[in-house]
């Protein structure tokens, strides 16, 4: 994989291409020579000496007030990053930690950050070549990574953890291994590295791109529900969306239409109702607050990836280095607090759906789903497991951006905890995974037992998908591990396929 940068901005899937495996990373001479040229503002700072600039002549933090002797400079560099290297428990995966490596280099590029060129060079050389920091988990509260880029700054300097050639080897180790040498630092060069949040726009990165895969099997899962169901199309109808254009809905709706495009459920008298459950009749508005959530989040993460986030900045064409906010994330914690909501409302709507389509008086069709009637359960238990994971998903939409402790000395009084709300997200996620999974399992049954085709063009994907993992349910049998095999079949490449019909409906970010 490769990246040529000259200035412009990369998509969050680019970045999600790059954590995939090494990649090369380019810089334009016109990148290498605004990093010149803020490096010169840099030095020029450092030559004069008269003016405090936080963390090249000033500690950090409540030592802000310490003025650095001029032969403190360059050790305090390496100081910086060993102290600081404050993460704690699992380490986070080697595809987000190389992620988290390359939207750092993407950053760097910017020039705010006055590095040495040498060492944006050697970044980009274990990019290269496969040495990928090991991260852990915990000691981001979203004022910056700075505590877990420090043990991405500690391989740079021969320190730290790495993987390489699928090892985890202390750093110096994965440097050699990889013909590099570990860096000298500059001035400023431990800050530079260090005050940015790569971590959590990584994990915001991935975690999204993850995200829109699963509401498009999300989506085609609840047109196959609409079609089990025999619920009513028109609302759908592109005129009613038009009438109140709210969050997104005008995009999910013509979704939902694409969808079910070429469906039997069209046909006159297909449809049991003039109106359905809220559940199947709002499914464009909750999809699209959901989409448009889904955008606004990928916009703040793709300012961050793209964006000179330093402190302090260096304005090259000014010749300043200035004290900035840049590092603090609200916005984005704010925005992930809302995704998790909104998959909230999808759940919620699910769970309805799924017992909705198990209840003979409301769905027309056999109790819980089951073609010989009497004692059997069908789908009836798995009502439990549906209830037991939305309880865990609605655990998981309570906002983790409230408060913070205040830190260092109570100068750092104000904290959002973004990566928090990133991790909180890809979890509940999961959890959703598996309820859209049994969603996906009882609406192909239902469409079975109605003998409803042709389905929907992507509505007839999930039900192929469900029918390759599972045979139609004839007599009672362990529905939790069919479930499970509907599951692994929600992959990416399902959601590529669903990805082109969706393209022109404007509901991907």
């Amino acid at each position: 994989m490769q990246l040529d940068l000259d200035g412009g901005a990369i998509s969050l899937r680019r970045l999600a291409d790059l954590a995939a495996g090494p990649a090369d990373i380019r810089l334009s001479d016109g990148v290498r020579a605004r990093l010149a040229q803020a490096r010169r503002v840099v030095e020029s700072y450092l030559a004069d000496g008269s003016v405090p600039i936080y963390g090249l002549n000033t500690g950090l933090g409540g030592n802000v007030k310490y003025r650095l002797k001029p032969e403190e400079i360059q050790p305090f560099q390496e100081q910086m990053i060993v102290g600081r290297c404050i993460g704690m428990g699992p380490a986070l995966p080697e595809r987000l930690c190389r992620a988290a490596l390359a939207a750092r280099i993407v950053g760097l590029a910017q020039g705010g950050s006055g590095l040495s060129p040498g060492l944006l060079d050697l970044l980009i050389a274990m990019l290269r070549t496969g040495v990928t920091p090991v991260i852990p988990s915990r000691g981001s509260i979203g004022a910056g990574d700075l505590g877990l880029v420090a043990h991405l700054g500690a391989v740079a300097i021969g320190r730290g953890e790495a993987w390489f050639d699928g090892k985890i080897l202390p750093g110096a180790a994965a440097l050699a291994a990889a013909g590099l040498a570990p860096a000298t630092l500059g001035a400023k060069d431990g800050l530079g590295l260090l005050n940015a949040s790569p971590v959590t726009t990584a994990h915001g990165a991935l975690t999204l791109v993850d995200l829109e895969n699963l509401l498009l099997q999300a989506a085609a899962t609840a047109a196959l529900s609409m079609e089990g169901y025999a619920a009513n199309p028109s609302i759908f109808d592109a005129r009613l969306a038009a009438a109140r254009p709210a969050g997104g809905q005008v995009a999910a709706t013509a979704l939902f239409r694409t969808l079910l495009d070429g469906s039997a459920l069209y046909a006159p008298g297909a449809a049991r109702a003039i109106q359905d459950a809220l559940s199947f009749r709002t499914l464009g508005s909750v999809f699209g607050a959901a989409f448009t959530a889904l955008a606004h989040a990928a916009r703040e993460i793709g300012i961050e990836l793209n964006g000179a986030v330093d402190n302090p900045l260096v304005l090259a064409d000014a010749g300043v280095i200035l004290s900035t906010t840049n590092f603090h994330t609200p916005a984005i914690a704010l925005a992930f607090d809302t995704l998790a909501i909104a998959v909230n409302h999808l759940a919620a709507a699910a769970v309805q759906r799924i017992q909705k389509l198990m209840t003979p008086h409301l769905s027309g069709l056999p109790k819980y789903l089951s073609p010989i009637g009497g004692a059997s359960n069908g789908f009836n238990s798995l009502q439990k497991t549906a209830s037991a994971l939305y309880g865990e998903i609605r655990l998981k939409a309570a906002p983790a951006s409230l408060d913070a402790v205040p830190v260092s000395e109570i100068v750092e009084d104000h904290a959002p905890q973004s990566l928090l709300t990133i991790a909180k997200l890809a979890e509940q996620m999961a959890l959703y995974r598996m309820l859209i999974a049994i969603e996906a399992m009882v609406a192909a049954q239902a469409a079975d037992l109605r003998g409803f085709t042709p389905l929907g063009a992507g509505s007839g994907l999930i039900h192929t998908a469900v029918r390759e993992a599972v045979p139609a349910l004839e007599t009672d049998r362990e529905t939790g591990p069919d479930a499970m095999k509907v599951l692994a079949t929600l992959t990416p490449e399902l959601a590529a396929r669903l990805r082109v019909l969706a393209a022109p409906t404007g509901c991907l970010f």
